[in-house]
């Protein structure tokens, strides 16, 4: 961002100023906001909690902008502290209000022009991504949906490396099992 300054009618100074962290967060909150609504989504496996926790992670970050470095990746950040808050959540409550899960055949799938089978296809992945337990969820989003690299999915959920592989290895052997065992049911 740059400021022309005029300081004598014919000679222009050019002030460079670095764009505040605030300015850049709500600049760049509506691009990066449908990611962190379907990452918050996938954490609280509900709608309205969500919608919610996505909101609380706007205000946050507006309210904590001075933690936040301009010029680096907003995304994994708002991500970092979408987890925190949903975490801190979780702990002030005894009891997940009903496992926080909303049945998968009560979420309505948007028809993007694909045909039936591509979209029973898509709730029934769903419906088994949904059955992971919450840690292995939030991870398989954000390595094989939002592609982040295992070491930034690491430093999102603020745990080492190796505990991503771990999930990410627990969900693949969870899923295939499950897969499998339908296939045997419909045979």
């Amino acid at each position: 961002m740059s400021r022309d300054v005029n300081t004598r009618g014919d000679r222009i100074i050019r002030h460079f100023t670095k764009k505040s962290s605030e300015v850049e967060i709500r600049e760049r909150l509506p691009e990066v906001f449908p990611r962190l609504w379907r990452y918050a989504f996938v954490i609280t496996g509900n709608r309205d909690l969500a919608s919610d926790l996505a909101q609380a992670t706007c205000l946050k970050a507006i309210e904590k902008s001075g933690s936040y470095q301009t010029g680096t990746h907003l995304d994994r950040w708002l991500f970092r502290v979408a987890q925190r808050i949903w975490l801190n959540d979780l702990r002030a409550q005894a009891v997940r209000r009903g496992n926080g899960l909303q049945p998968v055949e009560e979420i309505e799938i948007r028809d993007t022009g694909t045909n039936t089978e591509t979209n029973y296809f898509a709730r029934e992945v769903l419906s088994l991504v949904g059955a992971l337990p919450e840690a292995q969820r939030a991870t398989v989003l954000l390595v094989y949906v939002e592609g982040f690299k295992y070491a930034e999915a690491a430093e999102i959920l603020g745990v080492p490396i190796g505990t991503i592989m771990s999930r990410l290895s627990a969900a693949r052997k969870t899923l295939n099992a499950r897969i499998g065992n339908q296939d045997r049911n419909a045979s």
